[in-house]
């Protein structure tokens, strides 16, 4: 019996986006089981809490069929990445890109991970041209200054940005 192909999908998700689920649906066609990993410490103060970004993703989760839903746990995590990916028995790190300048980021991080754990590989997933623009980033500007956020997020994210903002 082959051994479980274990995933980690790592991220910020302040907030998490359409196009972080397609890459969360796209990755459970590659693994057994998918780690979802919202980073704890991420810079100069997330708009959404760390408990806040679970309860986020583990909400959008459940539009899942349950058999995926099943597979998928989320576990933050703080450090390294590759420590985090060991700590799950990972053998796949999965990295969503929506453009080349993501590339060469991502290609300097997994190469430096293959080379403190060469047993764990990186995988990278394009972002679909219906996803390939959308950034958390842009998706909080764009809710901050007021403007509709539904095609880029669930509605539970959506709802949660328009309270956080006080619009509508």
């Amino acid at each position: 019996m082959a051994a479980e192909r274990i995933g980690v999908y790592p991220g910020t998700f302040d907030p998490v986006t359409s196009g972080h689920m397609e890459v969360v649906r796209r990755s459970l066609r590659l693994v057994d089981r998918l780690v979802i990993g919202p980073a704890i410490s991420i810079g100069k103060g997330p708009l959404f809490s760390l408990e806040e970004r679970i309860e986020i993703i583990k909400e959008d989760i459940e539009e899942f069929p349950q058999h995926d839903r099943e597979r998928i746990t989320v576990v933050p995590f703080d450090g390294l990445l590759i420590h985090f990916a060991k700590k799950v028995a990972a053998s796949v790190i999965i990295r969503g890109l929506r453009a080349v300048s993501d590339f060469e980021y991502e290609i300097q991080m997994a190469n430096m991970n293959a080379r403190m754990e060469p047993n764990i590989e990186t995988i990278f997933l394009m972002a679909s041209d219906r996803h390939q623009f959308i950034a958390s980033s842009l998706v909080k500007d764009i809710a901050r200054l007021g403007g509709d956020t539904s095609q880029f997020v669930s509605k539970n994210v959506f709802e949660r940005l328009r309270r956080k903002f006080g619009k509508g």
